[in-house]
């Protein structure tokens, strides 16, 4: 009974879009350091390898230090990516609150292209709903990110690539 309370008071964010790029080109924007520091932020020490520990450094708040702590949890490459995001401090309320939650991107080749789904996992509600209306509005962006520097990067959209 007590797990059916926790999934009642756990939110997600889920932002699936259709980039026109394969999924080996969208792969390599998720996955390198460089790229992701323009679509995000720029992670230290991530490798896309399970167990691979890293951070992102964010705006510091109250008695939180803005750094987010992620392991890479999943890796299954060109198809999908899962890491915990841990972040905040427990005296601290709305923005900088306590926060465990899961990042998975999942990408499946579709017709002239790649189907992108990120879900964002695990908000607990109420302490986490700053966190959740805040990503709510900025992983939309995120991933517009991702597809112009997907383009940037390839060139060639799908259909054309020969490699």
């Amino acid at each position: 009974m007590n797990s059916a309370a926790i999934v009642a008071d756990s939110r997600e964010i889920v932002v699936d879009e259709v980039f026109p790029h394969t999924p080996e080109m969208v792969w390599k924007s998720l996955t390198t350091p460089a790229l992701m520091g323009r679509w995000l932020m720029k992670p230290i020490g991530f490798e896309p390898t399970k167990g691979a520990r890293f951070t992102y450094q964010t705006t510091p708040a109250g008695e939180w230090d803005g750094v987010i702590q992620c392991e890479v949890l999943e890796v299954t490459p060109n198809e999908r990516l899962v890491y915990s995001w841990k972040g905040g401090h427990v005296a601290n309320a709305g923005y900088g609150s306590r926060l465990e939650t899961v990042v998975t991107w999942t990408l499946t080749k579709v017709s002239g292209g790649t189907r992108l789904r990120l879900v964002h996992s695990g908000f607990q509600t109420p302490k986490n709903d700053h966190a959740f209306r805040n990503m709510s509005e900025g992983w939309p962006k995120v991933l517009q990110k991702i597809d112009a520097i997907t383009g940037e990067n390839g060139a060639a959209p799908a259909e054309a690539s020969n490699g």
